[in-house]
């Protein structure tokens, strides 16, 4: 084998990394000049080359790593710096560090996936677990490329000669369907390999479970009607140098078997479940006794798994998200790209949601759209739901607010005296996600005790907290609390702005709960019964839409969820079922990256990305209290959907590197 010298520059990765071992110190170096084969017989080398491929999925590219998240923001959040995104007014070189990050990771994977192998350090099965790892890396970055560039190209394996002619290291993009056979195909072969379990200090590198459940969405969104069977003008404007299509204009509903079929897979491993917390009888302002959940005459009736009569539907929910449970402890987390460090990711979430008096920054809020989403304890809706946008059922919202009697009573728990009873008796989950006007912010690590918590914290102007000209105030004066643990303040602050008081959370890359609503939705696009073999094939799959199967999916996120379960017409009919599957998932996996992907996925982005932006009336005062929350248009932005942004822009300095590389439709070219 000729000799290849490879110089292995500095390798900086992110503290998550560290923890899996010495070797993966920050900032650690490999000075020499080393050959391909004496790399891959030293464990240290092989594993901090490795370290090198992981390293950008704890990077601040949210759409490849754990940093900012523009995408989780559509039509449900809203945040000033991405007040581009809503009103579709960035170009071409926005956010596009993920391109050249994830392509430079897959190539480091694939060097090692061909160089790898047993030796006197290693031993075969760590050979094959650290292949496994590998593919598996590689994967997942091509799927974020995919989902966020729609199809890219495929990199030979072996990788590109630089010697050759600039036209001939010119690749052009593979179709989506190529993309998704290439990432599940590489999934399945790492699934072979990967454990079931990692113990705590490798908590970041993938499991058998991570693997197939990546393998279940990406096929979830090659069955979704912007991939499959897609004949608009946009499908047609989008192919490769040559013309041909990159989109199937073929429907074929086998995907959405396959979907389903991967999903099962999951869910057969019998590795995963929901987390509950149990019923709590005793409790304070931050950690409360648990809220009753409404009784059904079913759910209320049994216990978890079948019903919720035990468990706190409430502080089940809060816990995934908010530093509660560390990543071992949490027995839904399937993958994580570790805890967030400085003020990268979830960290930075937190502190853009944090009120002023913890020293955060006020500026993260929910649209009222998203408000309203959530349901009501009883599990019907809001009154007065959507009634702004033209949707609403012809019902008023609720006026009045609750006061010194009601509280005394302990009517509308856990509302304070003085807040909209338009905030009364919701499902756990809005108690849970939500900072309505009037929440209360517990801010247990305070140093100062003055800044402690309880802090009821509201949104009128002239507050603290209210409209201001610093800029730091809720546009729809409805915050977030998702994400948010008790004890999170930013009071401690430091010049970088990073804080030890705001708790580290494990980064809910892929849950079970999103799992078996990718089952539910595929299972509920299904006319005939598929045979689909298993993942090892060691069984056959027999899917179709079977109510019994459909509740497999979705009760189990209801009833942890504290609410009751669908009639029976929505379980017999695939369009009402459809439409209550997809405003669980907004509700469910609100603020997780999923919504802006799935509103075009779905192609209902051109409708419901174009709705005007509604919030509460922020120019009012604690005088003008009913006024303050009757929603109104957010005029500042002027939300709309462009065709174009079904899939990002590719950065025009790639289109000039790859001549064979085309744009997105609506994009420009070149210079």
């Amino acid at each position: 084998m000729k000799k290849k010298l490879i110089i292995l520059a500095t390798v900086a990765i992110v503290s998550t990394f560290a923890a899996c071992s010495d070797f993966l110190d920050v900032n650690k170096e490999i000075k020499e000049i080393l050959t391909l084969e004496t790399i891959f017989l030293k464990e240290d080398y092989v594993e901090e080359w490795l370290a090198n491929a992981y390293s950008s999925l704890a990077n601040d590219n949210g759409d490849v790593g754990i940093g900012n998240w523009p995408f989780a923001f559509s039509d449900d959040m809203y945040h000033p710096n991405y007040k581009g995104i809503r009103e579709v007014t960035y170009g071409e070189e926005s956010y596009q560090g993920s391109w050249q990050e994830a392509y430079r990771a897959i190539r480091q994977a694939s060097i090692f996936v061909e160089n790898v192998h047993p030796c006197e350090e290693i031993t075969e099965e760590e050979a094959a677990d650290y292949k496994a790892q590998a593919r598996f890396v590689r994967a997942f970055y091509y799927w974020k490329l995919l989902q966020k560039y729609g199809p890219v190209p495929l990199l030979p394996e072996k990788g590109l000669d630089y010697t050759d002619s600039y036209e001939a290291l010119s690749i052009p993009r593979n179709t989506y369907d190529e993309c998704v056979d290439y990432i599940v195909s590489e999934m399945l072969l790492a699934a072979k390999d990967l454990p079931l379990y990692r113990e705590l200090l490798s908590i970041s590198r993938p499991t058998r479970g991570a693997a197939l459940s990546v393998r279940a969405k990406v096929l979830l969104y090659a069955a979704s009607p912007l991939m499959n069977g897609n004949t608009d003008a946009y499908a047609t404007q989008l192919v490769d140098d040559k013309g041909n299509r990159l989109l199937s204009e073929s429907y074929d509903e086998t995907k959405w078997a396959k979907a389903a079929a991967a999903a099962k897979d999951v869910m057969d491993l019998n590795v995963y479940q929901l987390y509950v917390a149990y019923v709590r009888d005793n409790g304070d302002v931050a950690y409360p006794a648990t809220i009753t959940p409404y009784n059904d005459g079913n759910f209320s009736l049994k216990d978890w798994p079948e019903g919720y009569a035990d468990i706190d539907p409430f502080e089940s929910y809060r816990s995934i998200f908010n530093g509660e449970l560390g990543a071992t402890g949490n027995p839904e987390l399937i993958f994580t790209r570790g805890q967030n460090q400085s003020t990268s990711g979830i960290n930075k979430m937190v502190l853009e949601q944090l009120p002023i008096k913890a020293d955060g920054f006020n500026r993260t809020c929910l649209s009222q759209k998203q408000c309203d989403a959530y349901y009501m304890i009883d599990g019907s809706d809001a009154p007065g739901k959507d009634m702004e946008i033209g949707r609403g059922d012809g019902s008023a919202r609720t006026t009045g607010f609750v006061t010194a009697a009601d509280v005394s009573a302990k009517r509308y728990l856990p509302l304070v005296k003085d807040v909209s009873l338009q905030y009364a008796d919701r499902e756990p989950r809005f108690y849970a996600s939500v900072a309505y006007n009037g929440a209360v912010w517990n801010l247990l690590s305070a140093t100062d005790v003055i800044n402690r918590g309880p802090y009821t914290c509201w949104y009128y102007r002239g507050g603290v907290e209210g409209q201001s000209n610093s800029g730091n105030w809720l546009l729809t004066g409805i915050g977030v609390k998702k994400f948010v643990r008790p004890s999170d303040t930013n009071d401690d602050k430091n010049a970088d702005g990073a804080t030890s008081h705001i708790t580290k959370k494990a980064d809910p890359a892929i849950r079970y709960a999103e799992v078996l609503l990718i089952y539910a939705e595929a299972l509920n696009e299904l006319k005939a019964t598929h045979q689909i073999a298993s993942w090892d094939g060691t069984k056959t799959h027999s899917v179709s839409r079977n109510v019994n199967e459909l509740k497999k999916g979705i009760q189990p996120i209801r009833i942890r969820a504290g609410v009751p379960d669908y009639t029976a017409d929505v379980y017999d009919d695939a369009s009402a079922f459809r439409k209550k599957l997809k405003r669980e998932r907004q509700v469910e996996l609100m603020g997780e990256g999923h919504r802006y992907f799935d509103l075009r996925r779905w192609k209902d982005a051109p409708e419901e990305e174009a709705l005007p932006l509604y919030g509460c009336n922020t120019l009012m005062t604690t005088t003008e209290q009913e006024q303050f929350h009757m929603p109104v248009e957010i005029t500042s932005v002027r939300t709309c959907f462009a065709e174009k942004t079904y899939f990002w822009p590719i950065h025009r300095d790639e289109l000039l590197k790859n001549i064979r590389l085309t744009q997105n439709p609506g994009w420009l070219n070149g210079y």
